[in-house]
């Protein structure tokens, strides 16, 4: 399943690594693609995860879930 997020303040290389480790640490994700320029996380995972779950990875990471894309 893939689901798209956006996430505020990435700027750089290091930022997209930071915010990749962070949510493939998370149980079931398999992968995960950043957009710098759009600000898009694409989280590719075994099930659903919960918004609170990314949240926190995000968090972690330094940078702000705005929410999921449309």
């Amino acid at each position: 399943m893939e689901t798209v997020y956006v996430v505020k303040g990435m700027t750089c290389g290091h930022c997209a690594g930071s915010v990749t480790s962070e949510l493939t640490a998370l149980p079931g994700v398999s992968g995960v693609d950043v957009a710098l320029d759009t600000g898009k996380v694409t989280v590719t995972s075994e099930g659903a995860l919960t918004e609170d779950q990314v949240r926190a990875a995000v968090d972690e990471a330094g940078y702000e879930l705005v929410g999921t894309a449309s």
